[in-house]
């Protein structure tokens, strides 16, 4: 696997850009749509929190974090990762993952992870992607099953949540194996993207 390093990518009006300093009070006024940070299985920053958000986003090594844009409106709707990168086992996981609440059920989630899949195994050359939900974030978890990825298991009293309290992580992956198929399945319900994906 080549080594991760900032890239933009773009597909269906959606452009993923590496996440920057600047991108703080754009990324306030999408976790505004919707008041995301009152959620409690969300990572979206609180008013005020943004620029550290976006510092501990930059600054762990593991973590290649983008923010998502509406090309059409030239606005910032979210914010997405690749995390847990291990470049020697040629794994990554793709989260820390919200949008503003305008855009949740469009095609934004599909477009944005099939963007992210496409270049994890035929740009880097990644065995597995892992993706990973709070275990009463049954949304994601539905959403991440949709892509296609299998349940690898739950990791027990593994995360804290904003409120303080434990949380139990279920886990997910697809393998490079599994790409192919994966892919031809995306691309189709893309193709339908006037429908909800």
């Amino acid at each position: 696997m080549i080594p991760i390093a900032p890239v933009t990518l773009e597909l269906h009006g959606v452009r993923l850009e590496p996440m920057a300093s600047e991108h703080a009070p754009a990324l306030a006024a999408a976790a505004a749509d919707g008041e995301l940070w009152t959620l409690r299985v969300t990572s979206a920053p609180a008013p005020g929190d943004e620029a550290a958000y976006i510092a501990t986003a930059l600054n762990d090594r593991t973590r290649l974090p983008f923010v998502v844009r509406d090309i059409a409106s030239n606005e910032v709707i979210g914010t997405t990762s690749f995390h847990d990168i291990v470049p020697a086992l040629g794994r990554v996981e793709i989260g820390h993952t919200w949008y503003a609440r305008t855009w949740q059920r469009t095609h934004v989630n599909t477009t944005c992870k099939w963007l992210l899949l496409r270049h994890a195994f035929e740009v880097l050359g990644c065995g597995v992607v892992g993706f990973r939900a709070d275990n009463f974030n049954l949304v994601s978890q539905d959403a991440i099953a949709r892509l296609g990825a299998k349940r690898d298991g739950v990791i027990r009293h593994h995360a804290l949540r904003r409120d303080g309290t434990v949380r139990d992580t279920v886990m997910f992956s697809i393998v490079a194996g599994e790409w192919p198929e994966i892919n031809a399945h995306l691309t189709y319900k893309l193709a339908q993207r006037g429908k909800r994906c």
